[in-house]
C-alpha cells in the first residue's frame, strides 16, 4: 500500500496542496499534521504513521523535508 505524509510547520499554513499531491500520487492512506519538523518527537501524526506502516508498504512525501529536517531524523524513519 502507498501511505502518504503530509506535514506543515505551524498552524497558520495550510497542507491541502500536499495532502492533494499525495492522493493523486494514488496513497491510499495519508497521515497529515500541523508540527514542527525540529524534532520526530511529538508528531502524534508521525508516529501513527510508524506504527501503521507494514513491509512493502511504501511510504510517500510531497517533499522530503516534509518527513524530517535532517539525515539524523530521518534514520527514525526506518522499519
Amino acid at each position: 500500500m502507498k501511505i502518504g505524509y503530509a506535514r506543515v510547520s505551524s498552524n497558520t499554513q495550510d497542507h491541502t496542496a500536499q495532502v492533494e499531491a499525495l492522493m493523486a500520487a494514488g496513497c491510499g492512506r495519508i497521515f497529515s499534521e500541523k508540527a514542527s519538523g525540529k524534532s520526530t518527537n511529538g508528531r502524534r501524526e508521525f508516529s501513527q504513521l510508524m506504527k501503521a506502516h507494514k513491509h512493502g508498504d511504501a511510504v510517500t512525501v510531497a517533499k522530503l523535508d516534509r518527513l524530517a529536517r535532517s539525515s539524523r531524523d530521518s534514520a527514525t524513519c526506518k522499519s
